[in-house]
């Protein structure tokens, strides 16, 4: 119930803002799922791959771009590593 509750707070956030896209939109959907399939944590620990298949996002590049877009837009607190065997941290805020 949480993860529809945070769905459409999202939506109705994006109402009018016009630099997201059905990318973002794709993105923020699969972390909820990622999220819910752990347990409804907060944060979320991720590889960006993981996000990516459940997205069904196949560039890296668009992938980091996006979610630096969600984070700068304060949509999700979003902390990357730099480090390939780390996961990326994802707070829902």
């Amino acid at each position: 119930m949480e993860n529809l509750k945070l769905l459409s707070e999202f939506f109705q956030a994006i109402d009018n803002d016009f630099r997201i896209s059905t990318t973002h939109i794709a993105i923020f959907a699969a972390l909820l799922q990622f999220r819910a399939n752990r347990g409804f944590i907060n944060p979320i620990q991720a590889y960006s791959i993981e996000i990516q298949k459940i997205a069904k996002i196949m560039s890296p590049k668009t992938y980091h771009k996006c979610m630096r877009e969600l984070h700068e837009y304060g949509y999700l607190f979003y902390v990357p590593t730099k480090n390939k065997s780390r996961r990326s941290s994802i707070y829902f805020i």
